[in-house]
């Protein structure tokens, strides 16, 4: 008991620290909560005896982890009434249900929650836009990646004209948010050697901070960027790219090997197929609406 206590600790410590910065058997369950790949194989993991997926097979369901307010990834929309989570996450882990038979359970929660309640078997797999960054992969496994984004800046459409380039807004005076354990939270307290860099736990707030005046400007993937952007007509991208992120992964806990195994399959086909870029350019037009 010690140890697992040990363990959830160093890895909340470590989310906190490091940033990235959701068929006729899929249910999509909504529950309320307030890099390196790993070895391919060519084998039919779906048929696996034993191991996370004949246990996840024997429960009936798959459970994802995710931050929904990251458009067109995940984010929540009014559909026939209710409130329902979509994007290309969640297509792509309907995906992975099917092949496995299963409905999938969504479990929607803080970024810098994720990974701990993986870790502890709460959640079976992550899929929320997430970098596999090193630390990341001290304590989970992460599948092939299957998009890549630039960092971009959103700022006030005000503004437009006061931050033309980065040199603008990195200056004494002039605050920076980010979502809280991103690879864009990393990336600001990196290269913001003299603006403020505020972290917020829920990407939405960071938005409205940011709207309201309370903060500048704020680094946003470029995809989750233009969905804002497009919302929200006080709103502007400036032409300011802050690089490029190594590309975005699901993860699972380690020595889920099969399970992981089942997601590269799927991934890699989709990938293939082009079905990532067209769920990307479909659901930013579903965020809009």
């Amino acid at each position: 008991m010690k140890k697992k206590i040990l363990v959830l600790l160093l890895v909340v410590a470590m989310v906190l620290v490091f940033g990235a910065c959701s068929s006729e058997k899929t249910s999509g369950n909504v529950v309320e909560d307030t890099s390196p790949a790993t070895n391919d194989s060519t084998s039919d993991v779906s048929k696996v005896d034993g191991g996370k997926v004949e246990k996840i097979k024997n429960e009936g369901k798959i459970v994802l982890g995710t931050a929904a307010g990251y458009p067109p990834f995940e984010f929540h929309k009014i559909i026939d009434g209710q409130d329902q989570i979509i994007g290309v996450d969640i297509e792509i882990a309907k995906k992975i249900a099917d092949e496995l038979g299963v409905e999938l359970e969504i479990v929607d929660m803080k970024f810098e929650g994720v990974i701990p309640a993986l870790v502890t078997d709460d959640i079976d797999m992550i899929i929320a836009g997430m970098v596999a960054t090193e630390e990341r992969a001290q304590a989970v496994d992460f599948s092939v990646p299957y998009y890549q984004a630039n960092h971009k800046i959103v700022i006030r459409s005000e503004d437009k004209d006061k931050y033309i380039d980065f040199d603008d807004i990195n200056v004494k005076g002039v605050t920076v948010g980010v979502q809280k354990a991103t690879t864009q939270d990393a990336l600001a307290n990196e290269i913001c050697t003299e603006a403020e860099v505020i972290g917020v736990s829920l990407l939405p707030d960071v938005v409205m901070e940011v709207k309201g005046g309370k903060i500048d400007a704020a680094i946003i993937a470029e995809p989750v960027a233009m969905a804002y952007v497009n919302q929200n007509e006080d709103l502007y991208m400036p032409d300011i790219t802050l690089g490029q992120e190594p590309g975005i992964n699901i993860a699972v806990n380690k020595g889920n090997q099969d399970l992981l195994d089942l997601i590269n399959s799927v991934v890699e086909e989709m990938v293939a197929n082009d079905e990532i870029i067209k769920l990307v350019e479909k659901y930013n037009i579903l965020a809009q609406e």
